[in-house]
């Protein structure tokens, strides 16, 4: 066995570890409600970990595919589905955290904030995107839409991958050091696409014109 060639029972292994790692922020934020261990403002801890646990794992779910075109390493695509969930997992933690502890359910002041504070402004449809992502990420799914509309469908990650950090950037005041660190990975993100995507455009004119 190899990295570039893993075994299912290796592969399980994988995703059981990586299922029990992706789980600490969620645990840690327990652990500490339970123990007063969030500072003087739970809400907004809550809130900032699950929203910055929402963006790294958009990130990761993001640099599979680059990570296999370099590598070769074809079973990283059987992590994509769970690292996506995990982005959907931490993103519903902080929209729910924002609807029941922050706003408890006051819908219109809920409006208010959508339509008067830009983050929100953008965060929230952002969030709204991944919701077709998941619901549609089973092999049923896959089968059902077919994959040519599978894959159209699943590029809405990008923009929510987009709301998702300009959300993060305009919502902080001060070190602006991790919104810029994760624009900068979306960048590179979308330019090795845009790369291969160029590649693959002038592949296929060149066996038109063949």
């Amino acid at each position: 066995m190899t990295l570039k060639n893993l075994d299912q029972r290796s592969l399980q292994q994988l995703k059981a570890a990586l299922f029990l790692l992706a789980l600490i922020p969620c645990l840690r934020l327990v652990g500490g409600a339970l123990t007063d261990g969030l500072g003087t403002n739970p809400i907004e801890k809550i809130t900032r970990t699950t929203g910055y646990w929402t963006l790294t794992f958009l990130m990761i779910t993001l640099s599979v595919t680059p990570l296999r075109r370099l590598t070769g390493w074809l079973w990283l695509v059987r992590l994509r589905r769970m690292l996506g969930l995990f982005a959907f997992f931490y993103g519903s933690l902080h929209f729910l955290t924002y609807l029941v502890l922050d706003q408890f359910f006051d819908w219109a002041s809920i409006i208010k904030d959508i339509a008067k504070r830009p983050y929100i402004t953008i965060g929230f449809p952002a969030f709204l995107l991944m919701i077709p992502l998941a619901l549609t990420s089973t092999d049923k799914m896959i089968k059902k839409l077919g994959g040519k509309y599978w894959r159209r469908l699943h590029r809405l990650v990008y923009a929510t991958a987009i709301g998702g950090v300009v959300h993060y950037w305009w919502l902080v005041k001060k070190d602006l050091t991790n919104p810029v660190t994760f624009a900068l990975i979306l960048a590179l993100l979308l330019s090795i696409r845009l790369y291969y995507a160029a590649q693959g455009i002038n592949r296929s004119k060149l066996i038109q014109h063949s």
